[in-house]
């Protein structure tokens, strides 16, 4: 993984609108067959080249949540990072990530609600600059008040 800032945590009083995060990371044929294991989804069009080769996408193809996850991982350790508690999250894909794509996943905050260390996300991920996922989180930031 090829991250553009450390590990750790943006306390909610240190969250400015504007501010992104991203990752870098190559989608490999044992993160879809992990993917597969843990999340128990095991459709052939991620699985079976035969398979896949006759469906719309001709070839086979990650999970979308596996994408998804990416996006996961810059809020739960970038922005805010530890300590941040998911609510919400809206998801559209709109095309496929394939085996040794590099995925760029990043959020960028669009809305802050200090009092309630409410934090909005939009978060895209892309593939040679284009979109394959697009959605909006909301989160919980951590607080120095409470560490």
């Amino acid at each position: 993984m090829l991250d553009n800032f450390p590990r750790g945590t943006i306390c909610i009083e240190d969250i400015e609108m504007g501010m992104t995060r991203h990752l870098r990371k190559v989608v490999t044929d044992r993160d879809i067959e992990l993917f597969a294991e843990v999340s128990t989804d095991r459709n052939p069009v991620h699985l079976d080249d035969a398979y896949a080769q006759d469906t719309i996408f001709e070839g086979r193809i990650a999970h979308g949540m596996l994408t998804a996850g990416l996006v996961s991982a810059v809020i739960g350790e970038q922005l805010p990072g530890h300590g941040t508690v998911y609510m919400g999250q809206t998801l559209k894909f709109l095309a496929p990530v394939r085996p040794g794509d590099m995925v760029t996943a990043e959020v960028e905050v669009i809305g802050i609600d200090h009092a309630k260390r409410r934090v909005q996300l939009d978060c895209r991920c892309t593939v040679d600059g284009k979109k394959v996922m697009i959605g909006e989180a909301t989160v919980l930031a951590p607080s120095r008040k409470f560490d």
